[in-house]
């Protein structure tokens, strides 16, 4: 609900993954990946961001490798908010979507997700 530091979603480790229902079927055009700016993280950095990371389309929860839309990589040196723009052109519409974070920053023990948000068009 908020931006504050470590109001995450936090999971163990560097690689994790999140699979989000959406209210209705869209054509996905973009991805947005939120995290709080280093100036506001008590040690300066944000080692705990995620780094690497991808995102499919799923045809329903069950399914275990989706549509490939794209594979991103968050700037730590960036924008608290950035967009990634759908990479992988797909003619299928999606209500579900999985987040895969493939590394962080460099944090050893947890890797903080904030936002994370599905731009697209209703199908």
């Amino acid at each position: 609900p908020d931006m504050y530091p470590g109001n995450c979603w936090a999971f163990k480790g560097s690689q994790g993954y999140l699979v989000v229902r959406l209210s209705m079927k869209i054509y996905p055009t973009a991805f947005t990946v939120e995290h709080v700016p280093k100036a506001l993280s008590p040690g300066g950095n944000i080692t705990s961001a995620p780094r690497n990371f991808a995102v499919y389309g799923l045809d329903d929860e069950y399914q275990e490798e989706g549509k490939l839309l794209g594979q991103y990589v968050y700037n730590q040196d960036g924008e608290p908010l950035q967009m990634f723009p759908v990479m992988e052109k797909s003619e299928n519409a999606f209500q579900i979507v999985e987040l895969r974070i493939l590394s962080n920053w460099g944090h050893a023990v947890y890797t903080c997700l904030y936002r994370f948000r599905v731009h697209g068009e209703p199908a």
